[in-house]
């Protein structure tokens, strides 16, 4: 009898073990991350549920449910967002010293609602037959009046082109971040179309000679094995802009754990092994990202060659708070 009850008990408990979960919404959708949320379940036990959408549709999703949803964690691609998720209340505060001494202070939310986890720049493809090493290595080249007819960019809308017009803002102004916005909308080549690689392309195929894509899309064709891939970074160069002033833009992917989540404590383990080295790894070599956690040792050779850039030290929170006034200069600009 004693046996049994023995059994039964050993056997809740391992039940337990197995039925802990944590439901995570993010709007990333890279391979990477499968094997990333898989080693977390394997580290702790913890299964992981996820569903994955667009940034706004997680979000509009969130306000839905409300109090009744099952989400604890959401993943963002952007700081604008993340911030806007908080400034909605969606996100609670967490507190963790882990979090808090291996996630440096640029990369999350003062009052930690939100943790970068990795970081991307926001760089200057070109080809170096059109365009010159120098003038690549500036944001304002992409609004000056020699670039007229030679710009190709993705639209104003999207969270990449609007964190890098919130940083101009905090840096410079709202006046003189609007002038360039206006300046590169006067030098397009073609009305904005695409995503950040299709930029990198239309530059190789000679549609255009200089436009802005994040820094992981370029390594990945670096990386690639594709005989048509090696022939676009043949012709196209990768250029990290500002770094005598501010420093290059950079944005993150992070997240936090949601105000309403039902599994708060599984939902800090989360948060807390994102920051790992082994986290940070999957990160880097998965999909070109830059750690943020310093001292990670990566296997990633040409990510290694390009992450001693100047970053621009801004506080990332500080991009969310102006994304709307960015919004409407893009619309005053006609960057569609």
């Amino acid at each position: 009898m004693k046996k049994t009850i023995l059994a039964l008990l050993l056997s809740s408990v391992s039940f337990a073990a197995v039925a802990a979960e944590v439901n995570v919404y993010s709007s990333r959708h890279y391979a990477s991350d499968d094997q990333l949320y898989a080693a977390f379940t394997q580290a702790t036990g913890i299964k992981v549920n996820r569903i994955e959408a667009k940034d706004e549709e997680l979000v509009e999703r969130l306000k839905a449910e409300g109090a009744r949803s099952p989400a604890d964690v959401l993943i963002l691609a952007d700081a604008a967002r993340l911030q806007a998720a908080q400034d909605m209340g969606l996100l609670a505060a967490v507190d963790s010293p882990t979090l808090a001494s291996k996630i440096p202070a640029q990369f999350r939310e003062p009052n930690n609602h939100w943790f970068g986890f990795s970081s991307r720049a926001r760089v200057i493809a070109y080809d170096p037959g059109l365009v010159t090493e120098a003038q690549a290595k500036n944001y304002a080249t992409l609004a000056d009046a020699s670039m007229k007819g030679k710009v190709c960019v993705r639209s104003g809308a999207h969270p990449y082109n609007l964190s890098l017009l919130s940083a101009m803002m905090v840096h410079e102004g709202e006046a003189k971040a609007e002038a360039w916005a206006k300046g590169v909308v006067d030098n397009l080549a073609r009305k904005p179309k695409g995503g950040d690689t299709d930029q990198i392309r239309a530059i190789a195929a000679g549609d255009c000679a200089i436009g802005l894509t994040n820094s992981y899309y370029y390594l990945r064709l670096q990386r690639s094995e594709k005989p048509e891939d090696a022939k676009v970074i043949d012709r196209v160069k990768m250029a990290f802009p500002d770094m005598a002033g501010h420093g290059t833009h950079v944005n993150i992917s992070g997240g936090g754990m949601l105000a309403n989540a039902p599994h708060k404590a599984e939902a800090v383990k989360l948060l807390e092994f994102l920051a790992t080295d082994e986290a940070q790894q999957y990160f880097a070599n998965g999909n070109n990202e830059f750690s943020v956690v310093a001292g990670v040792k990566l296997d990633n050779p040409e990510l290694n060659a390009v992450s001693n850039f100047k970053a621009d030290p801004l506080n990332v929170a500080a991009i969310g708070a102006k994304r709307n006034a960015a919004a409407q200069i893009m619309d005053r600009a006609g960057w569609k």
